[in-house]
């Protein structure tokens, strides 16, 4: 072969190789692009986050933007967080709680709004069949719980109202409210904290009654929280989520019953349930005040005072320091 024909091979030879990295290259890149403009989201059921994902009129008011939206659903509050921590998700919500423990942890997340106070929505559950009337009737009795659960806190500050202090009983720790459920029906515990739409549940099986609910004892405040780096990068974004929010939330405090009927094919939960839960609750978000933010020191300290979170925390630390409500 000639040097002038293996020359002319060799630069085809190239070409179909550069050819053939950049086709590969393409679709990641791409990937990597159509990434950075998703808005991806974690929810927990029964929210103003999940109502908004089945109005889907956020994916309309975004597109205008260019923006995709993902949806991820989470068991409970830590597990999104976790996900919100690390990465995996860009915004989420969470209940009082499982915030602080998430700050106590360090991990990098942000205060960008709140709910209104839900008081009602969280309870601790007992069997009828064991004729426990009151909270004082707990001590020394096994109780299903989560740890950083909002319902955990409940469970703290009802014991120490009814003058009784946390190691009073024997928490049963449980990933998920199926499970708090089925340690109560099976006998292993005599009493489970839960939240709605969950509680609300509870609350219309047989055999099952709501002990306490949080009425005088906890605000129970769902948060809105990102990280500082992505509200930072995205706040236009976040405006138009907490705009579309707002819209939802209104709708959904005046029509509970068509809430329900939006949200229980999504769920798996019968109409009537959600529409118990749904009638309880205020969706509006407010900004953060100062007076939430005590709300959160209490619960924080009040924690630290159990042992459960180590050292003190400045939940004013974790507070985004710009507004994003419209």
């Amino acid at each position: 072969m000639s040097n002038r024909a293996f020359s002319n091979l060799r630069r085809l030879l190239l070409g179909g190789l550069l050819a053939s990295v950049v086709s590969s290259i393409l679709p990641w890149s791409q990937a990597i692009a159509d990434d950075a403009k998703t808005l991806r989201i974690g929810y927990q059921k029964f929210n103003s986050v999940n109502i908004l994902k089945g109005t889907g009129a956020l994916e309309k008011a975004l597109a205008a933007q260019g923006v995709k939206v993902s949806w991820h659903e989470f068991a409970a509050g830590p597990q999104l967080l976790e996900a919100l921590s690390t990465g995996a998700i860009d915004l989420g919500h969470a209940a009082d709680a499982p915030s602080v423990f998430a700050q106590a942890a360090g991990k990098p997340v942000v205060y960008l709004a709140a709910e209104q106070p839900y008081p009602r929505g969280i309870g601790l559950v007992v069997r009828e069949q064991d004729h426990i009337t009151s909270v004082q009737e707990l001590k020394g009795k096994r109780v299903a719980t989560g740890r950083g659960w909002n319902a955990q806190y409940l469970l703290a500050v009802a014991l120490q109202q009814a003058g009784l202090s946390y190691q009073d009983v024997t928490p049963a720790y449980v990933n998920n409210a199926a499970d708090a459920v089925a340690a109560l029906q099976s006998g292993s515990v005599q009493a489970s904290t839960l939240w709605d739409p969950f509680l609300a549940a509870a609350e219309q099986q047989p055999g099952l009654k709501n002990l306490r609910d949080g009425s005088g004892l906890t605000n129970n405040r769902t948060f809105y929280l990102s990280t500082a780096s992505f509200a930072d990068q995205h706040r236009e974004w976040l405006k138009t989520f907490f705009s579309e929010l707002a819209k939802v939330s209104q709708w959904a405090n005046a029509k509970p019953a068509e809430v329900a009927s939006l949200l229980a094919p999504q769920l798996g939960i019968k109409p009537e349930v959600l529409e118990v839960a749904s009638e309880r609750r205020n969706y509006n978000a407010v900004p953060i005040t100062p007076a939430i933010v005590a709300e959160q020191q209490k619960l924080a300290d009040t924690f630290q005072g159990l042992g459960l979170i180590p050292h003190k925390l400045n939940v004013a630390d974790a507070v985004y320091p710009t507004a994003v409500l419209p």
